[in-house]
């Protein structure tokens, strides 16, 4: 993976919202026709990009999305989950545990996209250099 990219309808408005649920301001923006029509976050241990781009211009969306859930690593799910709640997120699919070491909540964003965040303990194995590899 290397960005995510997320729409709405105020691009103005959903940065300031993600620059407060992450706590960075966007590195990059762009403007197109006078209007504010992207803006990129870098986060993470691999400073990923998450998007924002004008709705506009972002092509046909499906009435359904097809169940596709983009999953931000957090060390303790239940605690983001509310924290978005309480910024004006709503609930999606609540806290729940996966397996041993798996745990997922998602919301929607005030813009209607899935937020996931997941505590995943393969991905922090592979962050300290433990690959699981038996080779």
């Amino acid at each position: 993976m290397t960005t995510i990219t997320y729409s709405a309808d105020n691009v103005d408005e959903a940065a300031r919202w993600y620059a407060e649920v992450l706590g960075v301001e966007p590195y990059f923006r762009k403007d197109f026709a006078g209007a504010l029509a992207y803006v990129e976050f870098r986060l993470g241990d691999y400073s990923h990009e998450l998007g924002i781009l004008d709705r506009r211009y972002a092509g046909e969306t499906p009435a359904t999305q097809g169940g596709v859930v983009a999953y931000w690593a957090v060390d303790d799910v239940a605690d983001a989950y509310e924290r978005l709640l309480g910024q004006g997120a709503t609930p999606h699919i609540p806290v729940t545990e996966q397996g041993p070491g798996f745990v997922t909540a998602s919301v929607y964003d005030p813009f209607g996209n899935v937020l996931g965040v997941m505590f995943n303990q393969h991905y922090l194995d592979v962050l300290a250099g433990e690959t699981g590899d038996p080779s």
